[in-house]
């Protein structure tokens, strides 16, 4: 079957646009395709520096005739609706709609729209032009005399189609005075000159021969298979950077990868600034001595062309820009540590952190504040903690941070080291801005922990208070993140803290609530067993943690479904009768007209559970008042065999009705079974 090969050449494309704009390449034509009745086998989408590529395989010759009948008005309904389904039919006259009858709606229009298919060719003429015009790029721009909006200038189109064994079509369109083609270009360096293409295969190979990897992937693949074995003959490991590679990728049509230095000297500044640096500065890759772990006075560096001096050029010119902005690290550095953290305390006055919620320096105060609440309950020392909050955002005037706003508080860490703060200060310094993802390290020592709460709290009740939420999917100052850093505290250190100490809104501990469940979820958790332990004042994260897992494992055995089972019953039997009886059974029971023995049986077994239950929970034993009512199973499964709860006699009816709402808020007592699936 025919395959479609289709090329955009431009200049360079920026390296964190390509992936995406692959897909939405490859999205925007086969769509268009399918629309138009033309389906397909496959779809490839393919990015490098100068080039968006797609290939769409198994496509038919031509689209099919399609026979559509669309429904329309009733006949007698006003011209507006009768021109309107006119229009939308494509139809010049309503007595080119035939009258159908339906015996309760009456008699209707409906338009029968036939359509013969069209040869694919001319369906692409129309469908890639369109996918061009219409590319989704963030920010595009007009370049020259051209009407095209395109992230840079556009300079050859490519589009062949045609079956395996024969010579395919170019399929014919133009874009601002760019006509398609079956022509591309290789290297722009090492292979200029224009390749001829078939079909993707060939062209695949063409651009291998010119010097062009047209896979993203793959050259990461060579990227990091040649950068490692480099490292290794040099007795070196690569600093593995996921993003970085991402980007190099995006940079490079042809990957050649070359190592160079720097001065030893300039190990003397912290390592993550040395990394940050020459990651910035020129898009290098950072190596550890594999003995002893530490960083490496050498970098990767990967080039767009074979040199012909064997790199040397290349490397140099690397060495010399990484020198000069190491030197410039070296100086932030050692200018700041010659200033006391606390000095620069003054400074944040005069750095306004919101408009309605103050500098930095009044934000500083009031983690400071919260922190010393905080650090009795997390059994963090509270000066240790106010010295640490105090100090918390100290290094953001630093000349380092100031270059490097991503070392925020690991500079501080550093800095406070350096200047005899204790260590317990100097990591809160670093670590109270984590978590800051769901793969990020969650801080265990207690004066970070207090130190973090506190910041993220006093973000979460400040934008609260200033009705500064987050609406649908934007959320521009990070509050779902900060509420999640709060839940992960808490959680990953098993803590038992009431967030209603700290949080007066509700609408706030809400917003607590569905971070929660997102947690849970995202752990594993059912929706459901979120749903049934979380109440609207719930406060105690931990405790909701734990509840979910012990109602987890209680309904994942036997007894918990069969108990669950007994419990939808019984209040499904309830909630018809007091509907009946227009009132609600309260427990009330009149133990003389238990004249069953299985209702007796579960009366002490619900009293005896009732007990335990509330004993348990009070001794914040969850996962044992789970099991106490794990015990119920076997009374309510005989009760529900051998008892007619409607008996005849009213007093024993409403007995055993009193009895079920007993079992039901019984069960209550741990969680609401009325929200649990099943």
């Amino acid at each position: 079957m025919p395959e479609l090969l289709l090329e955009l050449f431009s200049e360079e494309i920026p390296a964190r646009l390509q992936r995406r704009a692959a897909e939405d390449l490859k999205k925007a034509v086969t769509n268009a395709l399918v629309e138009n009745g033309l389906v397909y086998e496959s779809a490839g989408a393919f990015a490098t520096p100068r080039r968006l590529a797609l290939t769409v395989t198994g496509l038919p010759a031509g689209s099919p005739d399609t026979r559509e009948e669309r429904k329309g008005p009733k006949v007698g309904a006003p011209q507006q609706a009768i021109d309107g389904f006119l229009r939308g039919a494509g139809l010049d006259s309503i007595d080119q709609a035939k009258i159908q009858s339906d015996p309760k709606k009456g008699d209707f229009y409906v338009a029968v729209i036939e359509k013969k298919g069209a040869p694919a060719i001319d369906i692409l003429k129309d469908v890639l032009p369109g996918a061009v015009k219409s590319f989704p790029w963030g920010k595009p721009m007009r370049w020259g005399s051209g009407r095209l909006e395109w992230v840079r200038p556009l300079r050859a189109i490519t589009a062949t189609f045609g079956p395996d064994g024969e010579e395919p079509e170019i399929v014919p369109f133009e874009i601002d005075e760019i006509a398609s083609a079956n022509t591309t270009y290789g290297h722009r360096f090492m292979a200029p000159e224009a390749i001829k293409v078939r079909r993707f295969d060939d062209y695949v190979q063409a651009l291998e021969k010119a010097h062009v990897v047209l896979d993203i992937d793959r050259r990461k693949d060579i990227i990091r298979s040649d950068a490692n074995q480099l490292a290794f003959a040099q007795g070196l490991e690569l600093i593995e950077d996921e993003g970085l590679l991402e980007e190099v990728a995006g940079l490079v049509e042809w990957p050649v990868v070359m190592m160079g230095s720097f001065d030893e000297a300039f190990l003397s500044v912290p390592e993550e600034a040395i990394i940050a640096t020459i990651r910035a500065n020129q898009k290098c890759f950072c190596l550890r001595d594999s003995t002893t772990g530490k960083l490496a006075n050498k970098f990767i560096l990967t080039s767009n062309l074979i040199a012909e001096d064997d790199g040397k050029t290349i490397v140099a010119g690397n060495e010399r820009v990484i020198r000069a902005r190491l030197s410039d690290a070296k100086f932030f550095y050692e200018s700041d540590l010659a200033t006391p953290l606390a000095d620069n305390l003054p400074k944040l006055e005069n750095v306004v952190f919101h408009a309605k919620l103050g500098t930095q320096a009044e934000r500083v105060a009031r983690i400071e504040k919260l922190a010393a609440e905080i650090a009795p309950l997390v059994g963090a020392d509270v000066e240790d903690a106010k010295r640490a909050a105090k100090l918390s955002k100290a290094d953001l005037p630093t000349g380092m941070v100031g270059e490097f706003p991503e070392l925020q508080g690991l500079m501080g860490r550093y800095y406070a080291l350096a200047q005899g703060e204790k260590p317990e200060v100097a990591a809160a310094i670093e670590e109270h801005y984590k978590p800051l993802g769901p793969s990020d390290r969650v801080p265990s020592d207690p004066v970070s922990i207090a130190v973090a709460l506190a910041d993220k709290l006093d973000i979460l009740t400040g934008f609260w208070a200033i009705d500064e939420k987050p609406t649908g999917s934007k959320d521009p100052y990070a509050l779902r993140r900060a509420a999640l850093g709060v839940i992960r505290l808490i959680a990953d250190n098993g803590l038992r803290l009431s967030l209603g100490k700290f949080v007066s809104d509700k609408d706030l501990l809400s917003f607590f609530h569905d971070r929660l469940k997102v947690s849970l979820r995202d752990a594993g958790a059912r929706h459901d067993l979120v749903d049934a332990v979380i109440s609207a004042d719930s406060d105690d994260i931990l405790q909701i943690v734990n509840r979910v897992n012990a109602l987890g494992s209680l309904l994942a055995a036997e007894d918990g479904i069969a108990l669950l089972a007994g419990y939808k019953r019984a209040v499904n039997i309830l909630v018809a009768e007091e509907k009946k009886d227009g009132k609600a059974y309260t427990g009330d029971l009149d133990n003389a007209a238990l004249t069953l023995s299985e209702e007796q049986v579960l009366s002490a077994a619900i009293d005896l559970a009732a007990t335990d239950v509330s004993a348990r929970l009070e001794a914040d034993d969850y996962a044992g008042a789970i099991a106490s009512l794990a015990s119920l199973r076997e009374p309510v499964d005989a009760f529900f065999e051998k008892v007619l709860v409607n008996d005849d006699d009213p007093a024993i009816r409403t007995n055993r009705l009193n009895l079920l709402a007993r079992l039901r808020d019984t069960m209550h007592l741990v969680a609401d079974f009325g929200k649990v699936a099943g």
